[in-house]
């Protein structure tokens, strides 16, 4: 790597600390994983399910699946995973939140490739409903990405979502 990208990484590094906040740069809790295409050297292409436990709201996880590139470059580390992943979030024990939530803000984000390229997940809140929604989506720092997917959380009424101001 050049000193030029070395610097480049600093301050794209630096930077997401600065405006990250209270985002978590985690690797999920490797769920599983399902071959996709055979690969005579390396690992193979396959598709690995993850489980995030959001860090604000105990008791609900989020399970997000993404593919991954085996062969020599993915296991090595320095292929280029496909921008696209999917999300399901649920309730998985008693739903409670000890500290009031932003309406909107990023609570992982994951490298998924040397280069930029990032799995983030932003929880937004739906205070009418009184709902968590969660969307995932995979940018690179120069030209973005459409693809993403949202899922929702109902929380019971009885349990008021707490909101910062």
């Amino acid at each position: 790597m050049t000193a030029a990208h070395t610097l480049a990484t600093a301050a794209v590094v630096a930077l997401a600390a600065l405006a990250g906040g209270t985002v978590q740069a985690a690797s999920g809790e490797k769920i599983g994983t399902v071959d996709t295409a055979f690969q005579w050297i390396g690992r193979d292409h396959d598709i690995i399910v993850e489980a995030y436990d959001d860090p604000g709201v105990r008791g609900v996880t989020c399970y997000v699946s993404r593919a991954r590139i085996g062969g020599v470059k993915g296991t090595l580390g320095l292929a280029e995973d496909r921008a696209e992943a999917s999300i399901a979030c649920r309730q998985v024990g008693p739903i409670s939140i000890p500290e009031p939530l932003k309406k909107q803000e990023e609570v992982f984000s994951e490298r998924m490739s040397i280069l930029f390229k990032r799995l983030r997940i932003v929880r937004m809140v739906d205070p009418a409903r009184n709902t968590l929604v969660y969307l995932t989506y995979s940018e690179k720092l120069i030209d973005g990405s459409p693809q993403n997917s949202v899922t929702a959380v109902p929380v019971d009424r009885a349990t008021a979502i707490p909101l910062r101001k």
